[in-house]
């Protein structure tokens, strides 16, 4: 089942369950169910988050350049808010973020596609995410936002007080000093 959000680029996918006495069993992607909504992909890459404590913010990040990343993302355990940020410059929807929450229970997992910062806070303790990614990892087209600033507006759904942050994430620029990180269309 696909469900288009407020942006139209992004989308929750959820696929179905079968299930009996012993449990369920799911087909977590297919090349066939998700390419006539966004095209042809490559996957290159998968990635495994845990945090520990409820309230860890991880975000807002992507990566600009040939290195430029869609990401499917899903939880496994527990439950996120889950936040994507057009940053494609030109975009109607520019500066302007859509949300959602993910969780194991739900079975839901979101598509961001290239253009978008991308991040989550976990909804409760012993949380883990996995998301697919569409070009490895590259530490020089790292870029982020900060995750509260003023101008985006973020209703994150926890205690900003409380909130679990890297180092690295408690020092993006806001998106109004970030300059052009994609150029709409993407």
């Amino acid at each position: 089942m696909f469900e288009r959000l407020a942006i139209q680029a992004v989308f929750l996918y959820t696929p179905k369950r079968h299930g009996d006495a012993r449990g369920w069993f799911t087909e977590i992607w297919s090349q066939a169910a998700l390419e006539p909504m966004v095209g042809p992909l490559s996957w290159v890459q998968d990635n495994h988050s845990y945090s520990a404590p409820q309230g860890t913010l991880r975000g807002l990040h992507m990566q600009v350049g040939p290195n430029a990343q869609d990401k499917l993302v899903r939880c496994v355990r527990g439950s996120i808010l889950d936040v994507a940020v057009d940053v494609r410059t030109g975009s109607p929807t520019y500066g302007r973020h859509v949300s959602a929450v993910i969780s194991s229970a739900n079975g839901a997992q979101i598509f961001v596609p290239k253009g978008f910062a991308h991040g989550f806070v976990t909804l409760e303790p012993d949380v883990e995410v996995v998301y697919k990614v569409s070009a490895p990892h590259d530490k020089a087209g790292e870029r982020g936002l900060m995750w509260n600033d003023p101008a985006l507006a973020i209703d994150w759904g926890v205690d900003p007080s409380t909130v679990t942050l890297s180092d690295r994430d408690k020092h993006w620029p806001a998106l109004h000093e970030a300059g052009v990180l994609f150029t709409w269309p993407v």
